[in-house]
């Protein structure tokens, strides 16, 4: 009898972990199918894209420019307001979160930045000055989001994690940037998408929720290009330093100017994001 019953707790068991592994297989399957890229444009905010190179990139697409030496010998930046393009702000619902997402974009440009760079305020004489404008938002379906969060984490009670997000009503951002000197000449540039995916971008409960995201993706992938002098991989796996560690997690900033933007929401908005909840309940800073 014990033997019997053992026998039928090791069934169940390898039962229940071989459904488990088919599952996370086919929901893999399909997350990365439901992944697509968001087209790169030039929407005529760059002051050149002469010299722009080839599309590159998986997760996220780009064309880029550096001039290396000008990069590596400056010692001030500026960083000027994020701005939308006319498509991105048509394709906002809900009055705010406009200014969340650029928001978010220049907070996380500056905390990146400080890495190398002092940042002055905009508008200070700095070595070189970062203008990016957001070409393009892929809304997010808030019903979509709103049920992938239900399905993640009632399976993440039964199963050993959560299944990963649904492929559908996935959101992307757009974004165009470059770097100019004190005469106004470019010093880099890039045109930037990407579209958020089933496995690295949680789902949020916003028009805007992978946008406000992949924002912060954007400025990771642009600041390491500009802090290191050469092309990014854009996989963004090395360990954050501990001034930008702090800071993500809500502390001061290294640098006095990166206060323009507020803080990061910290360890509540990383909680928040994990339950789904809009980043417009924990991120305060953009309606100062």
């Amino acid at each position: 009898m014990p033997n019997t019953f053992n026998d039928s707790v090791a069934l169940i068991t390898n039962s229940r972990a071989a459904a488990s592994r088919k599952l996370s297989a086919m929901l893999l399957f399909f997350a990365l199918a439901g992944c697509s890229s968001v087209p790169l444009t030039e929407s005529g905010s760059l002051s050149s894209y002469n010299n722009l190179g080839p599309v590159e990139g998986r997760l996220s697409k780009s064309r880029t420019f550096l001039d290396t030496p000008a990069l590596l010998a400056a010692q001030s930046v500026a960083i000027s307001p994020t701005r939308l393009s006319p498509l991105a702000y048509s394709r906002i619902h809900e009055a705010g979160n406009d200014k969340l997402v650029s928001n978010a974009l220049d907070r996380a440009l500056c905390i990146d930045l400080s890495d190398k760079y002092r940042v002055v305020s905009s508008g200070e004489t700095a070595d070189i000055t970062v203008q990016a404008v957001i070409t393009d938002i892929v809304p997010t379906s808030k019903t979509a989001a709103g049920l992938s969060t239900v399905a993640t984490l009632g399976t993440s009670v039964i199963l050993p994690v959560g299944v990963p997000r649904l492929p559908i009503g996935l959101g992307g951002l757009g974004v165009e940037a470059e770097v100019v000197d004190g005469q106004g000449v470019q010093r880099a540039a890039i045109v930037w998408s990407r579209r958020a995916n089933s496995i690295t971008n949680s789902a949020r409960v916003s028009e805007v929720g992978d946008a406000y995201s992949l924002a912060s993706s954007f400025a990771s992938q642009f600041s390491e290009m500009l802090v290191k002098g050469r092309k990014s991989s854009g996989i963004g796996l090395s360990l954050p330093s501990g001034q930008k560690l702090k800071s993500q997690l809500g502390g001061k900033p290294k640098n006095a100017a990166c206060e323009a933007f507020g803080r990061a929401p910290g360890i509540g908005g990383l909680l928040a994001g994990a339950v789904g909840a809009p980043p417009s309940w924990t991120d305060r800073a953009a309606k100062r």
